[in-house]
């Protein structure tokens, strides 16, 4: 696929995966929406790797991978599945925002990088002011609200753990088969999870199921290896422009397909989460930036 309609891709996908998530438990539960999810996302992978003979590894390194990929993504999604019954879909995609900053910090501390900069602090604490924002108009809109906010952040932050303990494994396996084998592993949780947690629905409306085809298809099976073919293709800060995008269309596209009411407070911590992210991303190409590094780097530790 070129480059540019696999980037067009993943911002669609991006951008209406949150209201997917939600429609997907409508009737149902969230529990079988998300196992039911990741069991046709799973089959369609190994579908997809039988068919262009790709390899997947099973030594005790894919075992590592996989277990922490497939744990990172249990946890994520369960919170996130859970959290989609007490918010408006765009605040999914809003509060996942803050991924490549939080994605960035786990960075610092378990791989020892060394990109903490004047301006990354900055674009930390803006995107920390508007998630408070948003969590203050979660408590402001109902009693559950609140919940919802914490419960995406809580998969936010083991969403991106998992992605710096993959880094951390240094891996070479393919992208598709990182996916397969990680939902190797967390399918069996999610139905063990749905089967404790509730019965098999009696109906199953088309609006339900569609969202659930579309999430395993589109949202698993197409999208992360998307994903991952662009972060070949392109510089990480072309690709993180995504995470720019993403919760400003998710928040119409809520608005625009479920009737979501977007306030005043939502759209200013979306800004302060939007605006964070471009100054931690793209800080350092403003005029006044190595002024502020030079003195940074000159502060007293």
């Amino acid at each position: 696929m070129p480059v540019p309609a696999a980037y067009l891709t993943v911002i669609i996908i991006w951008s209406t995966t949150p209201l997917a998530i939600q429609w997907s438990g409508i009737g149902v539960g969230y529990e079988f929406g998300v196992a039911a999810r990741m069991v046709i996302g799973l089959l369609a992978l190994l579908l997809i790797i039988r068919l262009r003979g790709l390899p997947l590894p099973w030594n005790i390194h894919a075992h590592k991978v996989y277990l922490v990929s497939g744990l990172s993504i249990f946890i994520a999604m369960s919170f996130v599945y859970w959290s989609a019954q007490y918010i408006p879909s765009g605040w999914i995609s809003v509060i996942f925002g803050l991924s490549p900053i939080i994605t960035s910090a786990f960075a610092t501390v378990i791989l020892r990088e060394n990109n903490l900069t004047a301006g990354r602090v900055i674009g930390m604490l803006l995107g920390l002011l508007g998630l408070i924002v948003v969590f203050a108009e979660g408590l402001s809109l109902a009693d559950a609200a609140w919940m919802g906010v914490v419960g995406v952040t809580i998969g936010t932050v083991s969403q991106s753990l998992g992605a710096v303990l993959l880094q951390k494994l240094k891996t070479d396996i393919p992208a598709i088969s990182i996916t397969a084998g990680s939902l190797i592993v967390a399918t069996p949780l999610f139905i063990l999870n749905f089967v404790l947690m509730q019965g098999w629905p009696e109906n199953i409306s088309t609006v339900t199921m569609l969202s659930i085809i579309y999430l395993a298809i589109l949202g698993s099976a197409i999208g992360f290896p998307l994903y991952f073919y662009l972060l070949k293709k392109l510089n990480a800060e072309r690709v993180a422009l995504i995470a720019l995008i993403t919760p400003v269309t998710a928040l119409l596209v809520g608005a625009s397909f479920n009737d979501e009411i977007i306030s005043t407070r939502v759209w200013l911590g979306t800004v302060l989460i939007v605006t964070g992210l471009a100054i931690y991303e793209y800080g350092k190409h403003l005029p006044f930036a190595r002024k502020w590094q030079k003195r940074w780097n000159q502060r007293p530790l």
